[in-house]
């Protein structure tokens, strides 16, 4: 449907492009074991294990999606929820395309606009796709999640957030102790903004700070001081938001360590609970917004691995805990809760804490998961439109899960989250002999065993701290798919 003062010194003293060759990656290792000394990272782990590969916010992976599947094969999938005497609770989301600026480095799938008067058509559209949902999947419609993402919800106003909740809350049963989140760009926030969400249900939110540097949100076309951000996380306080995340992208244009690290100094400050730190993926080929950025400007691959494994070090030392991937939270927070007792889960809203939801996605774009599963709905408002006027689910493309690819899912999402792959619960579960039907994949992952990234015992894969920062190769020799021709270009691990 994706966290004060800190130890200052040692990072933030090295040359901020040192090559290997000078030491760089000997300094880094001294500074993550000053950090963490169970997550030293060498050079020669760098080098070998950061590869490309996918973030596995699903497996498979969306860019094996395809337009054989129809809006007609999602809704038979909607139909066996309303045959089934019981089902997985529901998690809804909604994407609200909406933003009245371009950030340079987005690569969400958003409409440019000041005019207001489109929000009014678009809810009509998204309550009629609510019903269409509706109609198939029964009465069993209970809800423990909801997440509004984008875009900007915040370019919604309090009446039209209203009327949205009004509908969500007429087609879905939302429990007591639901999770009700809302991504917010932190420069529509008015007084009133806060508490107003708080008011409609909403108990999270995460706001988009990138970097407070003014020569970086320059760059990016975002500009937003920290006095803004550092306000709205008072004010989500006072409104008793149960959690607070900040977003941060490292590798964007202009951004120096040293810069860098005044970023997280200040952010840690302000201390949300969550923070994601993000890895920006220059894609001009494919998002027209980032050829605006000046690729000049843009940090080294040297420098954004030491701005990555600084930011890491900083956040240990303030007291963050490191949930997986780009994920940080405070040790009390209940992302970091779930960590602890293994219901940690991984979808399209990257780390949760509710597991196994059908996941319905509402809006133009929106991903949903039902059942063996994948759907996504069409890119244009205008096709979203004509799809509902047909009286159709408007979904473009999707996929069918195979019981292979159900299995591979469950081992892999397992990885994700650095809990144990137990064999025995998988053999019982999908009636198999994991080291014979996994004996080229248990062949694979010798060389992760013999780093230091996992452990292989005969019983279970258990993955170590430091092979935490490799959960997705790990998982990758899980991935049938990858090898096969795709059109999606992947990140690299780190």
């Amino acid at each position: 449907m994706g966290f004060f003062d800190v130890m200052r010194g040692t990072i933030l003293d090295l040359p901020h492009a040192l090559t290997p060759a000078e030491g760089g990656y000997k300094n880094l290792d001294f500074a993550m074991t000053h950090a963490a000394p169970d997550m030293e990272i060498s050079e020669e782990l760098v080098r070998r294990f950061d590869k490309l590969g996918p973030r596995y916010t699903s497996y498979p992976t969306a860019d094996r999606f395809h337009t054989a599947f129809v809006d007609e094969t999602y809704g038979t999938y909607l139909d066996q929820r309303a045959d089934r005497p019981a089902n997985p609770p529901l998690s809804i989301y909604v994407h609200l395309p909406f933003c009245e600026s371009l950030c340079y480095f987005c690569a969400c799938n958003k409409i440019i606009t000041k005019d207001h008067e489109r929000v009014g058509e678009y809810l009509r559209y998204l309550d009629q796709e609510m019903a269409l949902v509706c109609a198939r999947i029964g009465k069993d419609r209970k809800a423990v999640q909801l997440h509004l993402g984008g875009g900007t919800p915040t370019f919604f106003d309090a009446e039209e957030l209203g009327r949205l909740m009004a509908m969500l809350r007429k087609h879905f049963a939302f429990t007591e102790d639901a999770e009700l989140g809302v991504e917010i760009d932190p420069r529509t926030v008015q007084p009133d903004t806060l508490s107003m969400l708080s008011g409609l249900g909403f108990n999270r939110n995460s706001f988009g700070v990138q970097d407070f540097d003014p020569e970086v949100q320059k760059a990016v076309n975002r500009l937003q001081p920290l006095e803004m951000v550092e306000q709205a996380v008072i004010e989500s306080r006072r409104a008793n938001f149960q959690s607070i995340n900040a977003d941060l992208i490292y590798g964007l244009p202009k951004q120096t360590l040293e810069s860098f690290g005044r970023t997280l100094d200040n952010l840690i400050r302000v201390s949300p609970d969550r923070i994601a730190l993000y890895n920006y993926a220059h894609l001009p080929s494919r998002f027209k917004a980032q050829r605006l950025i000046v690729s000049s400007d843009l940090p080294s691959a040297e420098l954004r691995l030491q701005i990555f494994l600084m930011s890491m070090r900083r956040l240990l030392d303030a007291g963050y805990v490191y949930i997986g991937l780009d994920h940080f939270s405070k040790p009390d927070d209940e992302l970091n809760k779930a960590r602890l007792d293994r219901t940690l889960h991984r979808n399209f809203q990257g780390y949760t804490t509710r597991a196994e939801c059908d996941l319905i996605g509402l809006g133009v774009s929106a991903i949903s998961k039902v059942g063996n599963s994948y759907s996504q709905g069409v890119r244009t408002v205008s096709a979203y439109y004509q799809h509902i006027d047909a009286g159709r689910l408007p979904i473009e493309k999707g996929f069918e899960l195979s019981q292979d690819d159900v299995l591979r899912r469950d081992i892999i999402m397992t990885l994700m989250c650095s809990a144990p792959v137990e064999f025995d619960a998988i053999n019982r579960r999908y009636g198999i002999h994991f080291t014979d039907y996994f004996s080229p994949e248990l062949e694979r992952l010798k060389p992760y065993e013999e780093a230091g990234l996992i452990t292989l015992d005969g019983e279970a894969i258990r993955v170590t701290p430091k092979g935490r920062l490799f959960v997705r190769a790990s998982g990758m020799v899980f991935d049938k798919y990858l090898g096969q021709p795709t059109t999606s270009t992947y990140s690299k691990l780190i």
